[in-house]
């Protein structure tokens, strides 16, 4: 592999704007700039390249000789387009800046696009070939765009002039459908002299951009990029398997996750439901209003035997009756508390007031029937249990006893 320095000219001019190559003179030039620069540089590590222009104000270096592919195509970016081609200044500055490479066992290498027409003549051209010639510096001419009859022949007298050992090369180009990188892959620019030196990581490429190689890199011209290619590309592979897998586990733990909420939805609906009663409750909320209701009918009861002032501290403080009850219950009852008690259960017409004004409670409800019914049964009962008021023994002490 041959270690070298090149330098490439680019035609900037306002005959770049033409069409006649896809997309344009200057993108497909811009193109085969950037492919020759990536062959140069991966050709051989310690290989340079650099860049200038021809056209707009004056000949412009972009980029000095420098091995970072990087930094070149970024250079690339932004030219703007207008003015004449200047190729003898272009020439001699691009020889300048080789002469000053760092590394001086590196071969020089000038690679001008010419894509508009040349305005000097063949005595000039010859004369900064044959200066060529003398530094040793080899030139790779393009010839594209068919403006100027007489540029062909221009550049082949220069060519003529320079060429040493058939180190120099000139490759014309007519328009066409195909595009111009594709037209030089095949050409002494990318291939080099024949003799298997100069040759680089694209000579293995055809035309038609099929490759005999993976990747289309050649292991013996560049081990090192066939190499990394190869581990980008099983990198890539185990980066896609990676993904898939993890898409799948997702996809296991979401069906998983489905499944247990289904399960937990079945043992949900097949837990028993409390029974309800034919008035649509369930048979605690019966027997919490039953309790409701005799507590209600007792205090109905206990406190209808008082005294008046008795019930109205009962309607504005509730508590404040039940422990007056309370305290009414705890003294013994005597035979006309009873006698009103029984009178209270007889009148059913005032039984029936009392239970219409409590809340939630119907008096023809069976349950509070059999209710009122057993309660009138145990009264009953202790009628028949009570000693006649003869009977009753005295246990207060008389006025003899003390």
């Amino acid at each position: 592999m041959v270690l070298e320095a090149t330098m490439i000219c680019i035609d900037n001019s306002e005959w770049m704007r033409n069409g006649d190559y896809s997309p344009s003179r200057f993108q497909a030039q811009a193109d085969a700039v950037s492919l020759i620069c990536g062959a140069k540089t991966q050709s051989n590590p310690e290989n340079t390249v650099g860049v200038l222009t021809m056209a707009g104000k004056g000949v412009r270096v972009l980029a000095t000789p420098t091995s970072d592919l990087g930094k070149i195509l970024s250079s690339l970016h932004g030219l703007e387009l207008g003015g004449e081609m200047n190729m003898a200044a272009a020439i001699q500055i691009a020889q300048l800046a080789l002469k000053h490479r760092q590394n001086k066992n590196q071969q020089q290498r000038i690679v001008v696009f010419a894509g508009s027409p040349v305005k000097y003549d063949e005595k000039v051209l010859e004369m900064i070939g044959k200066k060529l010639k003398k530094n040793s510096v080899a030139l790779d001419i393009v010839d594209f765009g068919g403006e100027d009859e007489a540029k062909p022949e221009k550049l082949e007298v220069l060519l003529a002039a320079v060429n040493k050992n058939n180190s120099s090369h000139i490759v014309h180009v007519p328009p066409g459908v195909d595009a111009l990188s594709d037209m030089l892959i095949s050409t002494p620019l990318f291939t080099g002299d024949g003799d298997g030196e100069g040759g680089s990581a694209f000579a293995a490429v055809a035309v038609d951009g099929s490759s005999s190689f993976d990747f289309g890199v050649d292991p013996n011209v560049d081990p090192e990029l066939a190499l990394a290619l190869r581990v980008s590309m099983e990198e890539e592979r185990a980066r896609q398997e990676n993904a898939a897998k993890r898409v799948a586990d997702e996809a296991g733990k979401q069906e998983k996750g489905e499944e247990q909420l289904s399960k937990m939805e079945d043992e949900i609906m097949a837990e028993p439901v409390p029974a309800l009663e034919g008035n649509g409750k369930t048979t605690d909320e019966m027997d919490n209003e039953n309790v409701l209701l005799e507590r209600a009918l007792a205090m109905s009861m206990n406190i209808s035997g008082v005294d008046a002032e008795m019930p109205q501290a009962t309607n504005e403080n509730e508590e404040l009756g039940l422990a007056l009850q309370m305290s009414m219950q705890g003294n013994s009852v005597d035979q006309s508390t009873q006698s009103d008690v029984n009178k209270v259960l007889d009148d059913q017409s005032f039984l029936a007031s009392v239970l219409a004004s409590l809340p939630g409670v119907d008096p023809n409800d069976p349950s509070v029937k059999d209710l009122l019914a057993s309660l009138q049964g145990q009264l009953e009962q202790n009628n028949e249990n009570e000693p006649p008021n003869g009977d009753k023994i005295k246990d207060e002490p008389t006025n003899e006893d003390k």
